[in-house]
């Protein structure tokens, strides 16, 4: 396995023009306070929190959350993609996982991403095809989870994003950069039309935006609720949109009718003195909840942010990677070993494979109880995603990672609103020379795998501790695990774990922030045979968490984008 070919390479531009990092936002609130959003915006910071002061919950904060995110940040998210939300619920202390990611079309088949050569198109040009489109599910995974923890009516969590849609907004840093990278999506008409302004220049921070359309669609989602996308007009529209080029998508009317988000059991497992729940396949939680487990066969709980806790921590994910490449895909479709991948025994003879030094070979993949025949994987996952958490005034809490895949994905836009290119998350060969298949083939209603993983921690006690979450295309997995080590085993407050510099190992290749880890660091790590990349192409994290501490809530912002954590 060789993990840096995954890594999209039109995402190292738009890490670059997104622009330096900002200063970071941390935030506290006092023991019994009404709670805290942290957010990749203010002004969504600001809309969830309106909602938290009107008596709203946690969900209902994530609506409004959302629903801005999807005007001011349309390059990493927007009513056009798709999510994972983990809840937790104060009074029954339970966690539930809630599905939203997209699916493929009926009509998709194996060779969806094959062009008339026989042979699969390039990540770039299936990016802009109507064929990376699946069905929206965010709006509709958000409905089912508000419908069961909301305390707000549905119709009264859009207001702030129709208000600024409809009367203008300051063009966000990021977004105003987005729009002017070299990435596709932004050279598209509707990206063009809508990020032009009246002279012919692009649009730079701060200029006022406005956005009508988007204004129209969220009315006529707060007073329809998901079937406004889904059905109707807008759906119809969708399908026009994708149906349009050289390579059109074959979504349908029913395909998008038929969608349903799923709800189940958060996917928990223990951690030292901790519990940590995630979504199940086919997002990226079985990975991490496997780092995870490996790493507890370590030492690295005693080795806080110097050379053998950092190289333990580079040596598991290498492990971690090669497993979750191999074997995760959508459930419903292909035999996953989640069970198999994560069992104690296990995980500890995976552990045994970190010796003194780094193999500078590829980890190869193990064989968990309940692994078929898989091929090695062929995904390359582009980036295009924002993570938000929320804890309201009874201590519920929500980890989102909400995603339309690539910036701005497919470029394409509907009712003020972008058109994910989230297909193109498959697999784009369905199986290797000797027939075995992918588990991340292309199939008729799949969901394409994830590496959005947002976790909620708890005590053995089921008692919040914390959630934290990421986006950042397949370094999600090991932005989220860094977190989670910072926070629960170097015992550093919330925004300092986020804060670490970022290390994402696979196969042989280390890429890392390296201007942030100290020569000491540095040479230490080469010394053990990690030697670190900066010019790996894979976007920037983008970690939101809150914590519980003796004094009340304490929430972190990444300081590599523009959020901030926030109390009432």
């Amino acid at each position: 396995m060789k993990l840096v070919s995954k890594f999209a390479p039109l995402t190292l531009a738009i890490v670059v023009c997104f622009g330096a990092p900002l200063p970071a936002a941390v935030a506290k609130s006092p023991a019994g306070s009404t709670g805290m959003v942290s957010a990749a915006n203010p002004m969504a910071v600001e809309a969830g929190l309106k909602v938290l002061r009107a008596g709203g919950s946690a969900v209902d904060a994530a609506v409004a959350v959302q629903a801005m995110l999807g005007l001011v940040e349309p390059q990493s998210s927007g009513l056009g993609g798709g999510a994972f939300l983990t809840y937790y619920d104060a009074r029954t202390m339970k966690v539930t996982a809630y599905n939203g990611r997209e699916t493929a079309p009926m009509a998709a088949g194996p060779q969806l991403f094959y062009g008339d050569d026989g042979k699969p198109l390039g990540k770039g040009a299936a990016i802009l095809t109507g064929r990376s489109t699946g069905v929206p599910g965010a709006v509709a995974m958000l409905s089912l989870a508000q419908s069961q923890h909301g305390k707000l009516a549905w119709k009264d969590l859009f207001g702030e994003a129709e208000r600024l849609a409809d009367g203008g907004f300051p063009a966000p840093r990021r977004m105003a950069a987005a729009a002017s990278s070299r990435a596709g999506q932004a050279a598209t008409a509707d990206a063009i039309a809508y990020f032009t302004k009246p002279d012919g220049t692009k649009i730079q921070a701060g200029d006022t935006v406005g956005n009508p359309a988007y204004a129209a669609t969220v009315r006529k989602i707060a007073a329809e609720g998901p079937k406004a996308l889904l059905e109707g007009p807008i759906a119809e529209a969708i399908v026009a949109k994708v149906r349009e080029g050289a390579m059109p998508g074959s979504l349908t009317l029913a395909d998008l009718k038929a969608y349903r988000p799923k709800a189940e059991p958060g996917l928990c497992r223990p951690y030292r003195a901790y519990i940590v729940c995630v979504p199940g396949a086919p997002s990226g939680g079985p990975a991490v909840l496997q780092g995870l487990g490996i790493l507890q066969n370590t030492a690295i709980n005693k080795h806080p942010n110097d050379v053998e806790g950092w190289y333990l921590f580079s040596q598991a994910s290498r492990l971690m990677y090669a497993d979750r490449d191999r074997y995760i895909g959508d459930p419903d479709f292909v035999d996953v070993p989640t069970e198999g991948l994560l069992d104690a025994a296990y995980v500890a003879e995976r552990a045994k494979l970190i010796g003194p030094n780094a193999n500078p070979t590829p980890v190869p993949p193990g064989k968990p109880r309940g692994a078929g025949v898989r091929a090695p994987d062929q995904t390359r996952e582009p980036a295009g995603t924002t993570h938000f958490v929320v804890v309201d005034k009874w201590g519920n809490a929500v980890s989102m990672t909400t995603t339309v895949e690539s910036v701005f994905g497919s470029g394409r836009m509907v009712g003020g609103f972008f058109l994910n290119n989230q297909l193109t998350d498959f697999s784009f060969t369905p199986m290797d020379r000797d027939g075995a298949p992918m588990a991340n083939a292309v199939g008729p209603g799949k969901r394409p795998r994830s590496s959005m993983a947002p976790a909620i921690v708890l005590d053995r006690k089921n008692r919040f501790v914390a959630a934290v979450g990421s986006p950042g295309g397949p370094s999600i997995i090991a932005y989220n695990l860094k977190a989670l080590v910072g926070l629960l085993d170097w015992k550093l407050p919330m925004q300092e774990a986020i804060a670490l510099p970022n290390l994402i190992a696979g196969g042989s290749f280390y890429a890392a922030e390296t201007t942030k880890f100290s020569p000491e660091l540095t040479t230490g790590l080469e010394a053990r045979g990690v030697k670190m990349s900066s010019g790996f192409g894979a976007e920037g994290s983008g970690l939101h968490g809150v914590e519980v501490t003796p004094n009340g809530l304490r929430g972190g912002a990444d300081p590599r984008r523009e959020g901030v954590a926030k109390a009432p």
